[in-house]
């Protein structure tokens, strides 16, 4: 299925269980977490699952918004999601700037010993995608990233993709 964010509507997707488009801006990652909440819930994914899934692919998708397409203006994003005997694998693909030094940052979590109003606001969303996805993937080929990995989950009746 085909989501399209900016008229929400399903379409078939070829050799995939799930596509979203949509443009860089908040808003549209926004709607499109939420279209793919309730896809993912309409296919019998259990709801922890669909959380983790929606946390990584939250601070992806905020990521190429704040990042990638920062200064260029909103441009195109897609997620593909296919399912494999081995969990559900993501593909994400953007027009905007390359990662810096070509590879996703190392995700790091700093020692946290201070006050936690004082804090930092970002610094984690690396942290957790690497904790919660396996077998990332990122390359540029000049025109677009693309941003691949795989996620162990749990469906209604037990079975793990």
């Amino acid at each position: 299925m085909r989501l399209e964010i900016d008229d929400i509507h399903a379409k078939p997707a070829e050799h995939a269980m799930l596509c979203v488009a949509m443009n860089a801006s908040h808003t549209s990652v926004r709607k499109a977490l939420q279209s793919l909440k309730t896809a993912l819930s309409e296919r019998g994914f259990l709801p922890e699952e669909i959380t983790s899934i929606e946390l990584v692919l939250a601070e992806t998708l905020n990521n190429i918004v704040e990042h990638a397409y920062c200064d260029l203006g909103e441009g195109p994003i897609n997620v593909k999601i296919s399912e494999e005997p081995n969990g559900l694998i993501f593909q994400v693909t953007d027009r905007g700037r390359p990662m810096p030094n070509g590879q996703p940052p190392l995700g790091i979590l700093a020692v946290i010993d201070g006050n936690i109003a004082e804090l930092p606001e970002g610094g984690f969303g690396w942290f957790l995608i690497r904790e919660l996805a396996h077998d990332l993937v990122y390359e540029h080929d000049g025109t677009s990233n693309v941003f691949s990995f795989r996620m162990n989950i749990a469906t209604e009746n037990g079975a793990h993709l």
